[in-house]
């Protein structure tokens, strides 16, 4: 997705547009939120500008939230145990098995709402998070409370180092990035050694 589309998109239909980038941003990863945020925070400090920083940051949460949505509900199709049978069928072409699955669902289950908030501030994970809250049942509102603010605060922290870096806005995707995949790294690691010692217990 090029830049000159998000910038063009966020210019020519504002708020809107900012919750359009930011639902798409949950089911087109080539949409990067590192990118769209901080430019809609730049463009709101700009001489003239018709946005609002304060309405940047909620047109991007309001997307955000929605995005998140999408991928609750086929989680919430996929619970119980009907996508055993799907992933034993066909999880061969993508290495997965349905135990796969239920480890990392079990995980998920033990984490719940703190899985949900930290996974909404790291790149890529944000995306799929919210499958696994659907597959576990967790109620709909818990959802949203921890969406919403583990959303809040990575739409915040972005939108409002756009408008204060001004046209440095890129800074934040080039600072913010490695900072990330540590975080994601670590997050894999601790699963990993989740996993290691269940199996060592027979779990």
């Amino acid at each position: 997705m090029s830049f000159a589309w998000i910038k063009n998109t966020i210019e020519s239909l504002g708020y809107v547009g900012i919750t359009l980038l930011m639902f798409l941003e949950n089911l087109i990863p080539p949409i990067p939120s590192e990118l769209i945020m901080p430019l809609a925070g730049y463009t709101a400090n700009l001489p003239g500008s018709k946005l609002n920083i304060f309405g940047v940051y909620f047109a991007g949460l309001v997307g955000s939230v929605l995005g998140a949505l999408i991928w609750y509900y086929p989680g919430k199709f996929l619970q119980g145990h009907g996508w055993k049978t799907w992933v034993d069928k066909y999880g061969k072409w993508l290495n997965l098995s349905s135990e796969d699955i239920a480890k990392v669902t079990c995980w998920f289950d033990a984490q719940g709402a703190k899985a949900v908030l930290i996974g909404r501030l790291i790149p890529g994970v944000r995306t799929l998070i919210s499958v696994p809250a659907g597959m576990i049942n967790m109620p709909l509102p818990q959802f949203l409370f921890y969406t919403i603010l583990g959303s809040a605060a990575w739409g915040g922290l972005l939108t409002f180092s756009g408008y204060l870096l001004g046209s440095q806005y890129k800074l934040v995707n080039k600072y913010l990035g490695p900072v990330s995949k540590i975080v994601l790294g670590s997050l894999v690691l601790v699963f990993v050694v989740w996993v290691l010692k269940r199996q060592r217990q027979g779990i």
